[in-house]
């Protein structure tokens, strides 16, 4: 190997103690009440986990429509609001990452009728967390106009929580501390 040649590592990759933690057991954790325990971790990771906040803010979450998603971007931002005002950071993050997942998953169905982006079943040691894990992606079909009106719904307020002050200083606060 030259001087000059990029050297390949040979380790796997190292789970860093900022990354969200997909090892808690998150069925018998409360994080309201432990909120130390969390992690903003990338995008959505951990949506569909974290309690109470998902108890809290799934029923209101859907997307099959642009005046559901309206209601629902509506309620869940609201929600943020309420985190925010508490100043429970977990609970906002989490209402963030919903209006997130409104967002992509609206785009997801728009892009792919059903929903379904890849070949095939989740692997088993992957199930709850994003990603292709191995499988092909599916070629996309024609772009459904609903959905993807959906989607723009969901993007704006999803934006538009991102772009809060306290949030955003909430936010850098955490992830400089914890993760």
């Amino acid at each position: 190997m030259s001087e000059n040649s990029p050297r390949v590592s040979k380790s796997p990759v190292k789970k860093s103690d900022r990354d969200f933690d997909y090892d808690l057991n998150y069925a018998e954790l409360d994080l309201r009440q432990q909120p130390e325990l969390y992690r903003v971790g990338r995008g959505e990771q951990g949506v569909l986990l974290v309690q109470p906040y998902k108890a809290e803010i799934l029923p209101h979450w859907r997307f099959a429509t642009p005046d559901v998603a309206r209601e629902s971007s509506k309620k869940i931002y609201a929600m943020f609001l309420a985190y925010l005002a508490a100043g429970d950071f977990v609970g906002a993050d989490m209402a963030r990452k919903f209006l997130q997942m409104g967002f992509t998953r609206s785009r997801r169905y728009a892009n792919h009728k059903g929903g379904k982006k890849y070949d095939g079943p989740v692997p088993d040691d992957k199930k709850g967390q994003s990603g292709a894990h191995g499988r092909a992606e599916l070629p996309r079909q024609p772009e459904d106009p609903v959905k993807a009106e959906s989607a723009r719904i969901f993007k704006a307020k999803w934006d538009e929580a991102e772009a809060n002050e306290q949030y955003a200083t909430m936010k850098k606060e955490w992830k400089k501390r914890l993760g």
